[in-house]
């Protein structure tokens, strides 16, 4: 169990509903990070946008993405996160994937579908959350609009990072800040909010506002409006501490 983690996510420009050239892109992004991220988180719909448009673009668990993710894996010797568009069986599903150097790859599919977009006349909901493990951290992963519904996050302390990857609009910036900090004092867990930035092909804005949070709700890297990398190693000793002083958690209704 390591006490230390160095988490880094790349809040993203995404080209519309072209997964190649996002992953060249990201490729050559890749080669910015710290050699000591432990895990390396990429926003929503990474190789598309938030397109409602799977038919065209939809890939399965052995397609280009999840290979791409996988060597990336490998040479950065690191777990690489984020979610993509998924077909199984003719069902859709915006999947978060949790692939590992050592060829484990994970996922949570997206529960709360953004009904404002459609989301769920194309997309099958996730039925169940997922915690993942890395160096004796347990993860909680969740997607976008899973972010205004609190009951699926919450703590039984049963992890101890919160991650979020989204396609927030620049319009709903306020509520993607505001509600990433309550997220992160409520559940006393570091948060991390990987979003992106420019224009989809929907013409819908996006201002980033991507974040690595703490337990106390306090903001430790945010970004600026561009292509960029941010990146924090956090103390599992602190985040211990910190429960033990001030047990929260263990007082709510079980």
């Amino acid at each position: 169990m390591k006490e230390y983690l160095t988490v880094a996510l790349f809040q993203q420009d995404i080209i519309w509903e072209n997964p190649a050239a996002n992953r060249d892109l990201l490729s050559s992004s890749l080669m910015n990070i710290p050699a000591s991220a432990d895990l390396i988180i990429f926003p929503e719909m990474f190789t598309t946008g938030f397109t409602m448009n799977a038919t065209e673009v939809a890939e399965d668990m052995n397609g280009p993405t999840v290979n791409w993710m996988f060597k990336e894996s490998q040479l950065r010797k690191a777990v690489i996160s984020g979610s993509i568009i998924i077909e199984e069986a003719g069902n859709y599903f915006n999947r978060l994937l949790w692939v590992t150097p050592h060829g484990q790859i994970m996922y949570y599919d997206k529960k709360h579908l953004f009904t404002l977009a459609k989301e769920d006349f194309t997309f099958t909901a996730g039925e169940r959350r997922e915690i993942f493990e890395l160096n004796g951290w347990r993860v909680c992963p969740l997607i976008c609009y899973d972010l205004r519904f609190p009951e699926l996050s919450r703590n039984r302390l049963d992890y101890d990072l919160l991650i979020y990857v989204a396609n927030f609009p620049a319009k709903r910036a306020y509520p993607w800040k505001q509600l990433l900090v309550a997220r992160a004092i409520e559940n006393q867990a570091y948060t991390i909010g990987a979003n992106r930035i420019g224009q989809d092909g929907m013409k819908i804005a996006y201002s980033g506002n991507s974040m690595i949070i703490d337990f106390q709700g306090e903001i430790l890297q945010e970004t600026q409006q561009k292509n960029q990398w941010i990146s924090h190693t956090i103390n599992k000793n602190s985040l211990h501490a910190f429960r033990r002083a001030y047990p929260f958690l263990k007082d709510q209704e079980m």
